[in-house]
């Protein structure tokens, strides 16, 4: 099992580079934090099976801490851009 938790998790890093350097390029401020909401939760499966793999249960909870703060960051994102459309 530790070897399958591994491997996805490194598939995951792979996935998670990929799509920074395709996100990277974007032009708008929206392109940007659906880079910042992959990083958390592809983040958090890496971090999770890494525990599982690992036998750490203190990276659950910095899985969901990380979690919750990509949630935080995309709430935060919506209600400013959609203050910014009503200002406009």
């Amino acid at each position: 099992m530790n070897d399958i938790a591994l491997t996805v998790a490194l598939f995951l890093l792979a996935n998670l580079v990929i799509a920074l350097l395709a996100a990277a390029r974007g032009p708008t401020k929206a392109d940007r934090m659906l880079m910042a909401l992959l990083f958390g939760s592809t983040g958090t499966g890496i971090l999770v099976l890494l525990a599982q793999a690992m036998q750490q249960p203190a990276l659950v909870d910095v899985a969901l801490v990380l979690a919750l703060l990509a949630a935080i960051g995309g709430i935060a994102f919506a209600r400013r851009a959609w203050q910014e459309r009503r200002d406009d």
